[in-house]
């Protein structure tokens, strides 16, 4: 029997009166690449944003419906820190933290209680490597984060989500600020990590879900057009003609 991660169940998501996600139902399984596409403002942010309750930020967004993250509805962690440090973050453009790319990565372990310096540096070796970044920042660890190319902080980015050691990773356009070669250089890593945890990949580059997610989900104008085994869409098997049109490039 597989594993869900997540069960999204009747999901809804409004901004005042505007819908933004409408009745939406799926399961994101252990140990995937679950893509979404979809044109812009079809809801994909915002049901990023729901699984970490991020609308407790936003006065004007309600949710509604039901996320169950690991077996417990999101909405039932009494401690939304502690949901948080489950769920690594990767945002379209790089933030990076003021600090050096050493307390970048050491950050949330530190604020998790390690103390030791060894095992500090342990992890932000581990979670450097895994972001492919290592060999390239191993002699500068106290050079400011912020100093580095609009990619290698993108992998920063990365590093500094998979130090609180999470089960469920979300990327949001995570190529849009990179160039093609660090894109392929993130692509390489995120088939890698899906050996340990599962990832959440909002792509506005199509071809982008075709490499690498096992399943994919199309979001259009808010509704859930369909999910379904990602290759075999781009071969053709869709239920709706839109995702066909959508994928093929006719429009979006």
């Amino acid at each position: 029997m597989v594993e869900n991660v997540l069960e999204v169940r009747n999901l809804q998501i409004s901004y005042g009166s505007k819908q933004a996600l409408r009745d939406t139902s799926f399961d994101v399984r252990k140990n995937e690449v679950f893509g979404i596409i979809g044109p812009a403002n079809s809801g994909k942010t915002s049901f990023l944003k729901s699984i970490t309750r991020m609308d407790e930020f936003n006065s004007n967004m309600r949710v509604s419906g039901e996320i169950t993250f690991l077996g417990k509805p999101v909405r039932q962690w009494r401690n939304v820190f502690a949901l948080r440090r489950r769920v690594g973050v990767v945002f379209p453009l790089p933030v990076g933290l003021p600090m050096t790319i050493y307390e970048n990565v050491a950050l949330a372990p530190r604020l998790g209680g390690v103390r030791s310096k060894s095992k500090l540096d342990e992890i932000v070796e581990r979670c450097l490597r895994r972001a492919a970044l290592w060999d390239e920042v191993k002699d500068r660890l106290d050079s400011l984060g912020s100093l580095l190319s609009g990619g290698q902080q993108q992998r920063l980015t990365i590093a500094r989500a998979l130090s609180q050691d999470p089960d469920l990773l979300l990327l949001d356009e995570f190529s849009i600020a990179v160039d093609p070669v660090t894109t392929m250089r993130i692509e390489d890593v995120i088939r890698e990590l899906k050996e340990e945890i599962t990832i959440v990949m909002v792509t506005n580059l199509v071809q982008q879900a075709r490499r690498l997610a096992d399943r994919t989900a199309f979001f259009l104008n808010g509704d859930l057009v369909e999910v379904g085994v990602t290759e075999r869409m781009f071969e053709g098997e869709v239920a709706d003609a839109r995702t066909h049109d959508y994928i093929t490039g006719r429009f979006g």
